[in-house]
């Protein structure tokens, strides 16, 4: 299924502020929040869903690739890009968001007289990685599945990630009873003032290990070569940066892994240049060709096309091979190939050639007439203006 537009999710305008922005999908998160929802998977699809588009729309990174390529700056790579919220607990966008209500888990109140009885418990998060993919012009025209190596902090089997040896051993936390928040209450002149605060025992984690595990010492994750399969789409650009989701490093003790940023390089080809999603051919005709007319083979990306050369052609002129260029990454269509066309004059003469050319010195049609000269002039005052 389709994922919709992220505005359209969240019901604002394309150059909605920040500010806009978050109030829209506070407004949203509570709408579908399962605590007024209870059993409505459709409230709770909408509610990650709304929790996806908030992701990507409050990063300026991921807002702005997003707003130049769509769903498919942040889906590039296989297994989808970007944010996938539906991929993860309610716990874990509670962790991510839950700040912007306030309240953290429990941060809604007033549904039908009390709090969620949500915990706060931390939820750790892998760090990102970045890596870069080099591809041909051939490559970006198709799409191509790529195979990397990736060293990178992978969850212990051992433990399960947990960091506890055999995956259980740990116990709750007395501190904060398992919610990795304590809540205190001083009494000031305005009366008694609650705050609530990490927990210091646990670090909000909500559990202590009691025996660490041997294979990892009790981080829950090592370091290990993985080799992850990219999927990469048509039509990308030197620059752009694709994201993997979940495929960067582990987190310690479980959580949520990172993401696999993948930044794109183009290599060279030795003929065509880049212009957006058209190629430039630079052709160099010689004399009696341009004159006479005739045919010219240009190199395209996926080999040789003939094109015809209209007797007379000049220098200057630009021959347009539609749909031979390189798709968007859109799929809005496809770019030309434009054909730039220059005549070659030679350096050095022999004697028989010297004699013919200034035969035809003299001849009318090989002079410019007023006419012609102040085309040529014309053009070139504009290049310069």
């Amino acid at each position: 299924m389709a994922k919709r537009d992220y505005y359209e999710v969240l019901d604002v305008a394309k150059n909605a502020t920040d500010e806009e922005i978050k109030k829209a999908y506070r407004k949203k998160a509570i709408q579908y929040h399962p605590d007024k929802n209870p059993g409505d998977k459709e409230a709770e699809e909408k509610f990650k869903e709304a929790a996806e588009a908030y992701e990507v729309l409050s990063n300026p990174d991921k807002r702005s690739r997003y707003d130049q390529f769509g769903h498919e700056g942040l889906n590039g790579a296989a297994g989808g890009g970007g944010f996938s919220a539906g991929g993860m607990s309610m716990e874990d966008i509670f962790s991510h968001f839950g700040d912007i209500f306030g309240g953290g888990f429990g941060g809604f109140s007033g549904f039908g007289g009390g709090s969620s009885g949500r915990t706060r418990r931390h939820v750790n998060r892998g760090s990102d990685l970045r890596v870069k993919v080099k591809l041909t012009l051939k490559e970006i025209s198709t799409g191509v599945e790529k195979k990397i190596k990736v060293k990178k902090y992978v969850g212990c089997k051992a433990c399960h990630g947990t960091g506890a040896e055999n995956g259980t051993a740990y116990t709750t936390c007395s501190t904060c009873n398992g919610s990795g928040v304590v809540t205190q209450v001083q009494q000031t002149f305005l009366g008694a003032m609650q705050s609530t605060t990490t927990c210091p025992t646990c670090g909000g984690e909500g559990r202590i290990i009691t025996k660490k595990c041997n294979v990892c010492n009790g981080e829950g994750i090592l370091k290990e070569d993985e080799v992850i399969t990219l999927n990469i789409p048509a039509g990308v650009a030197e620059g752009m940066q694709l994201s993997m989701s979940g495929k960067g490093n582990a987190a310690r003790h479980g959580g949520v892994n990172g993401d696999l940023l993948i930044v794109i390089e183009e290599e060279p080809h030795p003929e065509l240049l880049r212009d957006e999603n058209d190629l430039i051919y630079n052709a160099l005709l010689d004399f009696p060709t341009a004159a006479l007319g005739g045919s010219l083979e240009v190199p395209t990306i996926d080999g040789k096309a003939k094109v015809k050369i209209e007797p007379g052609t000049q220098p200057g002129k630009v021959l347009r091979l539609r749909g031979k260029g390189l798709p968007s990454i859109n799929r809005y269509g496809v770019g030309d190939l434009l054909v730039n066309v220059s005549v070659y004059v030679p350096e050095s003469l022999t004697t028989s050639e010297r004699q013919e050319i200034e035969k035809m010195k003299g001849a009318s049609n090989f002079t410019p007439s007023k006419s012609v000269k102040d085309r040529i002039f014309s053009k070139l005052k504009h290049m310069f203006d």
